[in-house]
């Protein structure tokens, strides 16, 4: 019944096979939606390279640097899909970075600079893309983005990210409110804890894994592959109602006490 055939998709923040994203565009092309992939440019292109190599099998209409730090970057990323599609319907948001040395010690410790690039990078740029998609999705859409129970519950060492996804979250609400009358759903999933690229900066992620492990009702931790499941019937028909919300991913870890 998820179908989401003829659909256009934006798909942000694929670093590696591991990336969260990555299961979610997988799942996106298998529901028969066409993609558009961002990549992070450097100036070696290794990214280009690397995210090029592995989303190849899924043939994807536009593949375009966006730096969601350089505004022009951005611009240049829509101008693109509208050059070429004209509107979209999906855009998905899987963009978090805070400075390693942040991530773990006291929170207090944290630097102005370092707590401005999490939040800038982690939060603000969801709004930031929101506003550029917000007249390319004239058929309605879904936005989705990608969070962690860091944003209402202290998680050691998690620190400014937990400030930045609480920022996430409320970010998500606001736009929901904005968006809903032009029939555009934006929505959270708050995936367990997953060995990415960006969870590795966390320190004790590991122990992090291991204990949602050992106390999450399904006795394991989620898979990319799940979270991306998640996102694409909140993409599609099936999740025409649900809009603002926060779904929680994450073998229902969430619900336990003790």
């Amino acid at each position: 019944m998820l179908d989401l055939t003829g659909k256009k998709a934006l798909v942000t923040g694929i670093a590696n096979n591991r990336s969260i994203a990555w299961g979610i565009a997988q799942k996106l092309h298998e529901a028969g939606a066409e993609l558009c992939i961002t990549y992070l440019p450097d100036d070696r292109g290794r990214f280009e390279k690397k995210v090029g190599d592995l989303v190849a099998p899924l043939n994807p209409t536009l593949f375009l640097p966006c730096n969601v730090q350089d505004d022009e970057q951005i611009d240049a990323t829509f101008a693109a899909i509208a050059d070429r599609w004209g509107s979209f319907d999906i855009l998905i948001h899987c963009l978090a970075f805070a400075n390693k040395d942040e991530l773990t010690g006291d929170f207090s410790a944290t630097s102005r600079d370092g707590f401005a690039t999490a939040l800038g990078i982690s939060a603000y740029s969801l709004t930031r893309l929101a506003r550029a998609a917000k007249p390319l999705m004239t058929g309605g859409g879904s936005i989705v983005t990608l969070t962690y129970l860091g944003s209402v519950r202290v998680i050691p060492n998690y620190n400014v990210m937990g400030i930045a996804k609480a920022a996430l979250e409320a970010s998500v609400r606001y736009l929901a409110s904005e968006l809903g009358p032009q029939g555009i759903r934006v929505n959270a999933i708050s995936a367990g804890p997953i060995r990415t690229l960006a969870s590795s900066a966390v320190g004790g992620i590991l122990d992090m894994i291991r204990h949602v492990e050992e106390t999450a009702p399904l006795r394991r931790t989620v898979t990319q592959d799940e979270v991306g499941g998640t996102a694409a019937f909140l993409c599609s028909d099936l999740a025409s109602g649900l809009t603002g919300q926060v779904l929680y991913v994450d073998s229902g870890y969430q619900i336990m006490g003790m």
